[in-house]
């Protein structure tokens, strides 16, 4: 998945990814019913590009979820969002990329309610209503003076087929914006991600929205469940971000209950696709661990394994060294009493094989427990990049 998806692919390409029966495939610009969104340029990425987002549901009565890092450092935005936005009816979200708003204490807390504050007063909503993301450099301070008046700017601009400027304006090192809208059995579903570095769980520097006429019972639980199955399964570089946000709305126009498996495969292929963006990325391996003790043991081995430095240049330059993931497995296992990991053990045919997603295996022999994970190749961008990333 190296490179910008093309005009002419599924949304659901990842092999890892069961599109819905009966999925529909609309213009990603198009949202939801009921559903309008905007995208202006205020400077903070420079280039003209825009970096200001406003979504807004028309309805009287949105449903919702917040699902937010859970980094102990957390930005202002997601601290605003926990304290002072009713999460179970979000009616609007204002966004800016360019500048994090993390690390700038309670001027930046002042900063982030202030943009919810505007919208609100733009859309006629109240602050609480109103949920509010941020995402770029961190330690920096917000310059009010362009971003409030952008708000007001998108406001104007509010249109039921802008999700495709929206999500560019959500984007920051990402190679492509990453959106979708889908219909199926009479229900639509739109959604709109951002995400390539800083990525691990729980969550990702990721931003995520999703909009849907569908009925939904149980938001916050809907929500959950789909996060853990898919933003929580991926990793880039190992870092746990400080503004990670995902948020749902569902208005239940459309009388009908949320198809089975939709918002779950929308959300997978998005973290697949942030994977698969991520900064330098070439590849995307999926490493599934089989026969652990329990699921704790699992989980650990098979981030130990995604997250190897050795394990990801392995992927990236197709190098079949299946050693380098019995070294990373034998590292989280320290203490244990167990033989060595020895090839007969693990699948590493795909590491060194000609695709871009590449599936690994190992099997521990020690339980009935299993992980997977999702993960990115490390080359020579993702240095360049990072090490560059403020001058």
């Amino acid at each position: 998945m190296s490179g910008a998806p093309r005009s002419d692919e599924s949304f659901f390409r990842s092999r890892w990814v069961d599109a819905p029966a009966g999925a529909r495939e609309l213009d990603p610009a198009q949202l939801a019913p009921g559903f309008r969104a905007a995208g202006v340029a205020c400077g903070l990425k420079g280039g003209g590009k825009t970096d200001v987002g406003l979504l807004v549901c028309d309805a009287d009565r949105v449903d919702s979820a917040l699902v937010l890092t859970r980094n102990a450092s957390a930005a202002a935005p997601i601290r605003v969002c926990r304290d002072i936005v009713d999460r179970a009816h979000v009616r609007a979200a204002v966004i800016n990329s360019g500048n994090a708003n993390a690390e700038t204490g309670e001027k930046g807390f002042a900063d982030a309610l202030a943009m919810c504050e505007r919208a609100g007063d733009a859309l006629g909503l109240e602050a609480s209503q109103v949920a509010v993301a941020e995402t770029g450099v961190i330690g920096v301070p917000m310059p009010m003076s362009a971003v409030l008046p952008g708000i007001e700017q998108a406001a104007k601009h509010l249109s039921g087929e802008g999700g495709a400027i929206f999500s560019e304006s959500i984007m920051t090192t990402d190679r492509w914006p990453k959106a979708v809208t889908v219909e199926v059995d009479g229900v639509t579903l739109s959604a709109q991600a951002k995400g390539a570095g800083m990525i691990q769980p729980n969550m990702a520097t990721l931003l995520c929205f999703v909009q849907t006429d569908a009925v939904v019972d149980d938001p916050d639980a809907a929500l959950r469940r789909a996060v853990d199955a898919s933003f929580n399964r991926i990793t880039v570089d190992g870092q746990m971000s400080t503004n990670d946000t995902v948020l749902l709305q569902a208005t239940g126009a459309s009388g009908k209950p949320l198809p089975a498996g939709l918002l779950d495969a929308v959300l997978l292929q998005l973290a697949i696709e942030i994977v698969g963006d991520g900064e330098g990325t070439a590849r995307t391996g999926r490493i599934e661990v089989t026969g652990a003790a329990d699921q704790a043991e699992a989980e650990r081995v098979a981030r130990a394994i995604a997250n190897s430095p050795l394990v990801k240049t392995a992927l990236y330059g197709r190098d079949p060294n299946w050693g380098r993931i019995a070294q990373a497995a034998g590292a989280a296992l320290v203490g244990a009493d167990m033989d060595e990991i020895g090839a007969e053990h693990i699948d590493a045919a795909e590491l060194g094989a000609d695709t871009t997603e590449a599936e690994i295996g190992l099997r521990l022999d020690r339980g009935s427990a299993r992980a997977h994970v999702y993960f990115a190749d490390l080359g020579h961008d993702y240095v360049t990049l990072n090490a560059e990333y403020t001058t």
